[in-house]
C-alpha cells in the first residue's frame, strides 16, 4: 500500500461531522476530551482500525468535545471516549467505550452492516 492510499484520521468539527456523514458510506466516529485518560489509551488501536484492509471504505473521524458545542454537550451527559457508528448519513450505534475490545466490537457491527441500496 503506498502512502497516498494509506487512509488516516481526519480531525473534525461540529459542522464538517454533518457533511462527513452524509458524504460517505460508512463513518466511525471518536469523540474525545484533553484530559481523558482513556482517549490516550485507545488512540493507538483507532489508528491501527485505519490501516486494516477490512476496514477499507470506513471513513474514520475524531472529534475534539472541547473544542465543538455540539459535540460538547453530548459528552455532557456522556463519558469520552465516545464511539458513533453511522451509514448512509444515520446513527447505528453510539456508547462510551472504554476496551479496545468494545471498539472492535462496534467497528464490526459496523461493517457487517448492509446499507439499504436506493
Amino acid at each position: 500500500m503506498t502512502e497516498a492510499e494509506r487512509q488516516h484520521v481526519v480531525d473534525a468539527t461540529d459542522d464538517s461531522l454533518r457533511r462527513l456523514i452524509h458524504e460517505n458510506l460508512k463513518v466511525f466516529a471518536k469523540f474525545t476530551s484533553e484530559d481523558c485518560k482513556i482517549c490516550e489509551v485507545l488512540a493507538p488501536p483507532f489508528a491501527k482500525f485505519v490501516d486494516a484492509p477490512e476496514n477499507v471504505g470506513i471513513l474514520f473521524v475524531r472529534l475534539n468535545s472541547d473544542q465543538n458545542p455540539v459535540a460538547k454537550k453530548l459528552m455532557d451527559e456522556k463519558v469520552a471516549p465516545f464511539f458513533v457508528s453511522y451509514c448512509q448519513g444515520r446513527l447505528l450505534e453510539c456508547d462510551a467505550l472504554t476496551e479496545e475490545k468494545q471498539v472492535t466490537g462496534q467497528l464490526d457491527r459496523l461493517r457487517a452492516f448492509v446499507p439499504v441500496r436506493n
